[in-house]
């Protein structure tokens, strides 16, 4: 379990590197969503029922749904992923295939919730850039890898603005150099394709996380005008 804390402390500290144009664009603590102009919810408490900040329930035998009426959203998820919350939101750190010869040494994937308008950070690395429809909602998107002395940094980020707040979707993944775990020979052109296909196959989840998307809203409260003591 420390190791798992520590591949997801390695995972946010990139992550949040790579938004930290997003983080200076908004204030420092998430606001609560406002509900103007939004998509219609995916869940709705009923009036007079408890809600939870956040709960996670089993979808599926592979799929689990996160939400977080707090910060308005729900996500599904693969039941495999490990789970952490965020001030912001919700961090997850993805399984590796230890059975493959490989070198990806990190697959996790992150979900955070800014009060203000989405902008990509103003990097020199973006491979692309692109939109996905998901219902009614246009989502903005963009790649970008990287390579520090021998390390291959790949990124792919979704950004949807729903009224004055920014969701931001961030999938990141560090690959190891060949030599660095001593692979020689044909071993090294096998971890370079299982590399791809472990990093393509998270990615591809990664984007269905995305698409699965939903807005939660909360019960609305009583008018205090009407109720409180001493209105006559």
């Amino acid at each position: 379990m420390k190791s798992s804390r520590n591949i997801i402390i390695g995972v946010i500290v990139i992550i949040v590197i790579i938004v930290i144009g997003f983080v200076l664009r908004s204030q420092q603590s998430p606001a609560p969503v406002s509900t103007d102009g939004v998509s219609a919810p995916t869940s709705v408490a009923q009036p007079g029922t408890a809600v939870a900040v956040s709960e996670t329930t089993k979808v599926s035998s592979s799929l689990s749904e996160y939400q977080n009426a707090e910060l308005g959203f729900s996500v599904k998820y693969p039941s495999g992923w490990e789970k952490e919350e965020t001030n912001a939101g919700v961090a997850f750190v993805i399984p590796i295939d230890q059975s493959q010869v490989s070198t990806v040494a990190t697959l996790g994937a992150n979900i955070q919730a800014f009060s203000g308008t989405c902008a990509f950070p103003p990097v020199t690395t973006i491979q692309s850039r692109d939109t996905i429809q998901v219902g009614s909602e246009t989502f903005d998107a963009i790649t970008m890898s990287n390579t520090v002395q021998g390390r291959d940094y790949f990124n792919h980020m979704y950004s949807l603005q729903q009224g004055d707040i920014c969701y931001i979707f961030s999938f990141a993944s560090i690959t190891l150099s060949p030599v660095s775990k001593g692979l020689t020979g044909s071993n090294v052109i096998q971890a370079q394709n299982n590399n791809k296909a472990i990093t393509t196959s998270a990615d591809s989840d990664f984007t269905a996380v995305v698409k699965s998307f939903g807005v939660v809203t909360t019960p609305a409260g009583q008018d205090e005008s009407t109720v409180s003591p001493g209105t006559k």
